[in-house]
C-alpha cells in the first residue's frame, strides 16, 4: 500500500514564494520512491495515523534558500521531512520511529529529531548524500 504521493515529496511553499523549479529527476524520483517503498510507507503502517512531508526532495536553489546542508540527502531524493498529521503527537513519533527502525532492522541513513524555532519533525534518510547507510540517530535543536 502507499500512502504517499510525489507531489508530497516535491511542494514546497518556498519554493513557490521564491518561483524555484523543484522538479526532480527521473533518477531523484526513482530515490524518492525507494525511500517510499522501504522506509515511510512500512513506517506509516506500524504508526497507523497519518504522516505529513513537510520537506522532501529539494533542488541546490531550494535546499540553499531553507538553510539546507550543502550535502543534504534532500538533495538527490533520498531523504524527508515528516511528522503526525497530529503536531501533539510529535514527540510520541520519533520515538515509535526510532524504535521501530531498530526493532525491524532496518537499514537507513539517518534518523533525525529536529527542532526549530518551535517546529518538530523527523528527517529519515534512506542513504546519504553519496551512497552510505550510517545509522545515524541524532537531535538537532536550534
Amino acid at each position: 500500500m502507499s500512502y504517499f504521493e510525489l507531489h508530497e515529496f516535491i511542494a514546497s511553499d518556498a519554493a513557490k514564494a521564491k518561483g524555484i523549479d523543484n522538479t526532480p529527476t527521473f533518477e531523484q524520483v526513482a530515490h524518492l520512491d525507494q525511500l517510499r517503498r522501504q522506509i515511510l510507507d512500512p513506517l506509516r503502517e506500524a504508526w497507523g495515523g497519518p504522516l505529513v512531508v513537510t520537506s522532501g526532495f529539494r533542488c541546490k536553489g531550494l535546499n540553499k534558500a531553507v538553510g539546507g546542508v550543502s550535502n543534504s540527502a534532500h538533495l538527490e531524493g533520498w531523504a524527508a521531512d515528516i511528522r503526525p498529521s497530529d503536531k501533539r503527537r510529535t514527540a510520541k513519533f520519533i520515538l515509535f520511529a526510532a524504535g521501530w527502525l531498530e526493532d525491524n532492522r532496518i537499514r537507513y541513513d539517518q534518523c533525525i529529531d529536529e527542532q526549530v524555532k518551535g517546529d518538530r519533525w523527523l528527517h529519515i534518510a534512506l542513504k546519504s548524500n553519496d551512497g552510505r547507510q550510517r545509522r545515524q540517530n541524532l537531535v538537532i535543536q536550534a
